[in-house]
């Protein structure tokens, strides 16, 4: 598994700003997806869902602006 991991993180690292951008878009299509199929569901659990998405956003936040800049 650890191999797999390093192969997808170098392959990532070739990507261009087109590639994120696709990837981003794939991503939120899936949220809403699966949001419109299970939304019963998630709106039974927006406070957990809230807590990971600001745990999750001050994490790139802070990985972003105060690690690694320098």
């Amino acid at each position: 598994m650890k191999t797999f991991i390093q192969r997808v993180l170098k392959a990532t690292s070739n990507y261009s700003v087109i590639d994120f951008a696709c990837l981003k878009i794939t991503l939120v299509f899936l949220g809403i997806l699966l949001g419109a199929y299970f939304s019963k569901f998630f709106l039974n659990h927006t406070v957990f869902l809230w807590a990971v998405f600001i745990v999750s956003y001050l994490w790139i936040m802070y990985r972003t602006f105060i690690k690694h800049m320098h």
